[in-house]
This record gives C-alpha cells, structure tokens and sequence, in this order.
C-alpha cells in the first residue's frame, strides 16, 4: 500500500496523463473500458505508481487527466479497486477536459482551459505509466537548491528539472524508444553534498531530442550540426544516446504561459524541453518564443510561492499574461520597439535553466522506467516480482513490495511447483496439483488448472488457463481463457478472449476479429498522426 505522506507539503501540484494506450493494442482495444493508466504491472494499477511517486514526494494535490471517453471507468477504478482506494486523503481527482482525445499531444493539454483553470502554482507533470522508486521528495531539493528563482529576483524565473534513465540495463528491452540529451556540468558547489543528495547527478540540459528525430537529422544533413554558438556557451558537453526522458518534470508556473504563446509547441518532452533548453544558448531564439516578455509580465508579488518555500520546498503561483506569438521553428515578425520590448531584449541572456537528472547506472540502484509496451509491461512486472515481500524483509521492503509473495495459500494444492523469490500470487487465486509456476506474476481470482507450466508470464485478473497448457513469456488480458493442452510462446491474448484447445502458437496476438479492426484503424489513425506526440 502507498507510504503515508510524513513531509510537510512541497506546495506543488502534480498532473498525471492518463492516455489512451494505443501502444497496447491488445489490451486497450477498447480504451473506454480499459483505458491504459488501468493495465496492471505487477498486479497494481499502473497509474498507482505515479500516484504513490507524489505521495512519497509529499504531493497531495494530484490531478489525473484523461480523455472524456475514459474517465467512467478511470472513475470507478478509483472507488473500487483497492490498491487506489487504498490510497491516503486526500484522494486524486480526475479531470476529463472536453477537447482531449487521443490525438492531443502533451503541451497542447497545458493550453486547454480546463488544466491551465486548473495550475496555479510551480508543478509537476508525470506519465500513467512511470514506475519510480526513487525518492521524489530528493528531486525537489535539488530542483529548489539549484533552480528555483530567489524572491529577491522574482523576475528571473525559476527553471525546470527532468529525469533522465539509462535503458541498456542488465535486462534491455528490444526495441525501448531512446532520447538524444546534451548536457553540461554546473558549477561545482563550495560545500560537499550529503550522502543521500542528487545533487552530484544534476547538470544542466543543453540538447534534447528523440533519438530517431536526430537520426533523421543526421541523414538529412549528412552529418551530425552543432551551431558554433552552442559550443561556445558550453564548450565540454556530454552526449548521451542510450538514456531515455522519463517525462518526470518539475514545472515554474510561467512554463504555461510560454506555452500559451508558442502555439506551434505539441510536446513536453521534444518541443517545450527541447527549445527551452535550446533557449539557453543559441542567439535570439528566448526574444523569439517570448520567454524575457513572460518572465516580465509575471506577478511580481509571488505571494503563494513564498508560502510554498516558507515551507521547505518551493513553488511559483504567481500569474501571468500574454501575447500571441508564432510557431518557434520560424522567426516571428519584429514587434515595434517598446520598452517592454526593450526590457525583454536586456533579459534575454538570463533564461533559466533546464536541469536533467540523470539516473546512475548502478543494477542495484531505484528503479525508474516507462512502462508503455507489453514488453516493458513484462519485463518490470517480473522484476519487480523478484522483490523481497513485506513479511520477508519487513522494515528494509521496497516501497513496490507486496505484503505476502502468495497472498492466497490457501488456493495452492499440494504437489505444486512455484518459485515463490520471483513470483507473485495476488488473493484469490486457485492453483491445482502437478502445475508449475517460474517467474511468473499471477493476477487476482485466476485459475490454474492440473499440470500447467507457466514460465516468465504475467496474467492479468481473472485468468483462466487450462489443464496441461505449456505458457512461456505470455502477457494474458483479464477474464481471458486458455483451453486445455494449448502452447503458447511469447503471445499476448485479449481480454475475455477465448483460446481454443490445443492452440500452438508463438510470438503473436491473440484477438478477437473486433480487436483486430481496432488495432488496424488505430495503425492508419497512427499514420495520418505521424510526428505527433501522442498522450503516450
């Protein structure tokens, strides 16, 4: 269950975005009923590790927000499903704003009127499918200690913070989207930091990008451009390849405003991070996307973010206005010469700065990672099995450890084989005689008939597999049907999908002929789409 919170709060707000899930065809094929913040991983609900993230970080105003279409079913989650129910007051609310579908990408919801009525102070935004298990309240130190504006300089503005992971772990997973990041040291504090700071792991974000948008950067140009007046501002960069944006961020208030005004922004994570960092550096580009203007034009009075540092943290609610600007990829016209204008003009040298956390790559290190493929979806809810239970190792559990690695034994016949230091058994579950079970996670009322062999699988609530099915690396929707004598390696099955007796097959999707359609008309919509991010 999720850590009481015992910090005072930061006095941030925390958005979660809860999209549709097109990356799980098989298991979201119907997104209104099982929307993707609701898929298990390791028989939680995937939105309640981002939920349990804030709380740990002492976040107790937290929005999730969906599209219309799935907030019924979101809703209900919330009111029956214990593990959320669970969790400590006050609960999340849940924000469906009208004009939010599939399609939106992530900085066109801060423009909707519903979220920006919504932020009122510095914030933080995080995906449905995070699982975090470092410390939140660690990130907000050291955004505070090395990014948040003084109030004695209420018109400097207070910077962002983003966490960054390394994917080529002991475990790679085929296939996990990268992101390009260049980064640069920050001036080496005059005091040593704690033991338990990450201070020594912040740097300062000078490139951001997709790993495949700079791929085709690289071909289109023949080579690889870095503008000389980036090396000029940072001479030692350091360029990675192999991390991957965990679209954790740590907002100022204001970034809704430079959203605002740069309409042509579809992205968090490529378009507002990406040339806000590029902002830092290159030459006319903050007066272009107007940041000197939006930091002028702010509330000077920041009475709500001074309460908010008054109480350990930080945070910024101070309001602003703004003005109509144009797409950032193109220069915008010259606005005639005023002195606000000319205000913004002897700003620009100070924009704030864009930190990246980057996560240490140490096997035994806190778990971070997005969990938005079935793969991914596997492969973390088998490791996570392999985390010692709150009976075994009591006060030294994971903050991801269940209570008992077999909730229900009583459910388990003699003469069975489970492997219980990488399995996880949810309640309810009946497992009968002469069946084995390795590196598997079980969800909640699933039937295991006589002789079954399940090896590093994940079945979802309500599962039924037949007597004598040979299963191996299989992911198996909820209230699915594996029928007697059936092979199955490396497959996904539907939802409520009913497997035929004696089916062999191997790296496939098991769906329905109206799963199929969905998925296909999800592919073509995908296609027409190209370029945009989506809510995933």
């Amino acid at each position: 269950m999720p850590h009481a919170v015992s910090m005072p709060s930061p006095g941030l707000q925390a958005i979660i975005l809860c999209g549709p899930g097109s990356s799980f065809p098989t298991f979201t094929a119907n997104p209104d009923e099982n929307p993707k913040a609701l898929l298990p991983i390791a028989n939680r609900p995937m939105v309640w590790y981002p939920i349990d993230f804030c709380y740990r970080t002492g976040i107790t105003d937290i929005t999730l927000i969906c599209p219309p279409s799935a907030k019924e079913a979101i809703s209900t989650a919330l009111k029956t499903n214990p593990f959320l129910t669970g969790l400590p007051h006050p609960h999340p609310d849940l924000l469906a704003p009208a004009d939010l579908d599939q399609n939106t990408g992530t900085a066109e919801i801060l423009r909707l009127p519903e979220v920006k009525q919504l932020i009122t102070s510095d914030f933080v935004v995080l995906p449905c499918d995070l699982v975090c298990e470092l410390g939140g309240d660690k990130l907000l130190q050291a955004w505070m200690v090395k990014a948040a504006a003084p109030l004695s300089a209420p018109l400097q503005g207070s910077g962002g913070l983003g966490v960054y992971y390394e994917t080529k772990t002991a475990t790679p997973i085929k296939g996990e989207e990268t992101d390009f990041i260049a980064t640069t040291a920050l001036l080496k504090p005059t005091a040593p930091a704690s033991k338990d700071s990450l201070l020594p792991q912040l740097s300062k974000l000078a490139l951001s990008m997709p790993t495949d948008s700079l791929k085709d950067l690289t071909e289109e140009k023949n080579g690889f451009p870095i503008r000389r007046g980036l090396l000029r501002k940072y001479p030692k960069l350091r360029m990675l390849m192999t991390h991957r944006d965990a679209h954790v961020y740590i907002f100022p208030r204001w970034i809704l405003d430079f959203v605002a005004e740069n309409p042509r922004l579809e992205s968090i994570g490529e378009d507002v991070i990406g040339w806000w960092a590029k902002a830092t550096w290159q030459d006319g580009l903050a007066e272009k996307l107007r940041i000197p203007e939006i930091l002028a034009m702010s509330d000077s009075s920041n009475s709500r973010r001074e309460s908010a540092l008054t109480a350990g943290y930080g945070g910024d609610s101070s309001p602003t206005t703004g003005v109509q600007s144009p797409d950032p990829a193109s220069p915008p016209q010259q606005p005639t010469k005023s002195k606000s204008n000319a205000t913004a003009k002897s700003q620009s040298t100070a924009v704030p700065p864009v930190l990246a956390y980057i996560q240490p790559s140490d096997p035994n290190g806190p778990l971070i990672r997005r969990v938005d493929t079935a793969q991914l979806l596997l492969n973390v809810s088998l490791q996570m099995a392999k985390l010692l239970s709150v009976e075994e190792a009591g006060g030294e559990a994971s903050v991801f450890a269940h209570t008992r690695k077999v909730a229900y034994p009583e459910g388990v016949k003699p003469r069975t084989t489970i492997t219980k230091q990488d399995t996880l058994i949810a309640d309810n579950v009946t497992v009968e005689e002469k069946t084995s079970i390795k590196e598997c996670v079980v969800g909640a009322n699933c039937q295991i008939k006589e002789g079954a062999k399940l090896f590093q699988c994940v079945l979802m609530d309500g599962v039924v597999v037949g007597k004598g099915c040979k299963l191996t690396r299989c992911i198996l929707g909820k209230r699915s049907d594996i029928g007697e004598g059936s092979t199955l390696t490396e497959c996904e099955v539907q939802e409520n999908l009913l497997v035929e007796p004696k089916t062999e097959d191997k790296d496939n999707k098991l769906m329905s002929s109206e799963g199929l359609e969905a998925t296909e008309q999800e592919l073509q919509d995908a296609m027409q789409d190209d370029g945009d991010d989506l809510m995933e």
